[in-house]
């Protein structure tokens, strides 16, 4: 089992991102990662605004005791051009850096929204391709935030479109319960989504992830899990310098 993979897929999965009306200007929120209850690693997610454009950052890291035989050091970023009024907007790039043990991958994409053309690279391989997109075309990281923005009905799936700098997916993001979790932050009131994503990487989705976001406006990801052949990976979020005074805690 690589536990790396898991660690690099809850980076890309889970960003804090509000929807458009509510957006703070920065953001950093922090979560533990671990596997049949010990920590393996650190997901930090960093959100910042400049100008016209948001800016998204994930780092995951393992800990020092998974670092002696597999370390863990990836990155992804996305940049989104902000749309008018209540419109979401679009992404203009996204990059992929991953580090797993002696696994190195190094992507990226470039969005056309005008022209409906993605051209991705891959940096390491030294190939590149042009692709057709949707309108509605959301990278990895970006796409989050637009499912975030719609609403989110226990009981109806959403369809949305992601291009992983391979192909285009239309996938299927279930909206499943409301449920009440407690995390190191606090009791949060949550709205329980499933996204079928595929995933750049050794870890092959199989529908077992599910996210936990603040049953408000806000939609803050608080909890991440996912059944893997032995155990269980599970992201909680445990700090951040930014935390909002709405979201309904007990």
């Amino acid at each position: 089992m690589k536990i790396s993979a898991l660690l690099s897929f809850f980076a890309v999965l889970v960003v804090s991102a509000l929807p458009a009306r509510a957006m703070s200007p920065n953001e950093k929120l922090v979560y533990e990662v671990s596997w049949t209850g010990i920590k393996a690693g650190t997901t930090t997610q960093e959100l910042s605004t400049k100008g016209n454009e948001l800016h998204i950052v994930t780092t995951t890291r393992s800990t020092p005791w998974l670092d002696t035989f597999f370390r863990v050091e990836d990155r992804a970023e996305s940049v989104v051009v902000r749309g008018s009024g209540d419109r979401f907007g679009f992404p203009r790039y996204f990059r992929n850096k991953i580090s797993e043990g002696s696994h190195r991958r190094l992507k990226e994409a470039r969005f056309d929204q005008q022209k409906l053309k993605v051209e991705s690279k891959d940096l390491l391989h030294k190939t590149q391709r042009v692709d057709d997109i949707s309108a509605t075309t959301y990278d990895p990281l970006s796409v989050v935030y637009y499912v975030r923005t719609l609403d989110l009905v226990p009981g109806r799936s959403l369809f949305v479109d992601i291009y992983d700098c391979k192909k285009l997916w239309n996938t299927e993001v279930k909206v499943l319960k409301r449920e009440e979790v407690e995390t190191p932050v606090g009791r949060f009131k949550t709205i329980v989504v499933q996204p079928m994503m595929k995933a750049d990487g050794f870890f092959a989705r199989t529908g077992d992830v599910k996210v936990w976001l603040t049953d408000d406006a806000l939609r803050i990801p608080v909890m991440v899990s996912t059944k893997v052949k032995i155990g269980k990976i599970k992201a909680v979020l445990v700090g951040g310098s930014y935390w909002p005074q709405t979201a309904q805690k007990e």
